[in-house]
């Protein structure tokens, strides 16, 4: 099969060095020789030092912490590529930063997601991959094509793996519910939900659980921890209503603040999570990492060969 496209050609900013090399190295493609660094006061300078001119151009950079700058970093590198002349810039995104805005939810507040989509559109891609964005809506704010992945088979695999007994899959918030579903679907088991009140931006308190988990095995699923307050006050929750194994399942590990004490001294058995975002040092001492770059080469192939990438997900 051939692609309407020129050969794939993928080129790393520097968010997550890591990830985008086992990415290259499961599709068998080398990084392209790019130069990504800074001037002395601290402005990107990007230089690309080959010819990519009608390619099919993946940039693989999430625009995780600092996120600002992977952002700007991310916008001049499709810039650089458009002016180069690319015959197809996709840029992969497999953490998408500002997501947590995505509407005005009061008075005199900027929708941030919009903001982001719009630089990237107007930067010059022509398709977004992105993974478990915080709020599935954000794929309309693209004029574009958007690839939305999942890590829940990823995550699921190491759940099945683990044999848990009459498992009962948890969401941490009720915004969180359709996802909670999907896991429950796949290893069927019940559902329960944690009704939490947000009190500011950093602190939540939680009501009451809605499902029976005592005596049950609880996977708690979500699409990030930032500070870990919601879901390590769950998981206490969850224990003091009888929970016997806690695992929580988690794609984006941004881990801000006093994320990892918390999570060490939360009551729970295993955290999942994935690779989106590079680890931080140090790590919860429970902590399991799930590669999402086979996942993501796939994806790759397929868009450059015009197949489903949805099918990756049935």
């Amino acid at each position: 099969m051939t692609s309407a496209f020129g050969d794939i050609t993928l080129i790393a900013g520097t968010a997550h060095p890591e990830l985008a090399s086992s990415i290259a190295d499961a599709l068998g493609q080398p990084l392209a020789q790019a130069r990504v660094a800074r001037f002395s006061d601290g402005e990107v300078d990007i230089k690309l030092d080959e010819d990519i001119r009608g390619r099919d151009v993946f940039v693989l950079q999430p625009t995780c912490p600092p996120v600002n700058e992977a952002w700007v970093e991310l916008l001049l590198l499709l810039d650089t590529l458009r002016r180069a002349s690319a015959g197809r810039i996709t840029a992969v995104i497999p953490y998408y930063g500002y997501a947590r805005k995505d509407r005005k939810d009061e008075g005199r507040v900027p929708i941030s997601a919009k903001v982001v989509a719009n630089t990237i559109v107007a930067s010059g891609a022509d398709r977004v991959v992105t993974l478990d964005m915080h709020a599935a809506q954000i794929q309309g704010f693209f004029d574009i094509p958007v690839d939305h992945l999942y890590a829940r088979p990823i995550l699921l695999d190491e759940v099945v793996a683990m044999g848990l007994e009459n498992p009962v899959v948890v969401t941490p918030d009720v915004g969180g519910t359709k996802m909670a579903r999907a896991y429950a679907k796949r290893l069927n088991a019940d559902l329960a939900i944690v009704d939490k009140r947000r009190i500011s931006g950093t602190e939540t308190t939680i009501e009451h659980i809605i499902g029976d988990v005592e005596g049950r095995n609880c996977v708690i699923v979500d699409d990030l921890i930032s500070t870990g307050g919601s879901i390590t006050q769950a998981a206490s929750t969850l224990k003091a209503k009888g929970a016997k194994a806690i695992v929580i399942a988690v794609t984006h590990a941004v881990f801000c603040g006093p994320a990892v004490e918390r999570l060490d001294a939360a009551p729970v058995d295993a955290i999942l999570v994935t690779d989106s975002i590079p680890p931080k040092e140090p790590s919860p001492r429970k902590l399991k990492v799930c590669s999402i770059a086979p996942m993501v080469a796939e994806t790759i192939q397929n868009i450059h060969f015009s197949k489903s990438v949805s099918s990756l997900f049935e």
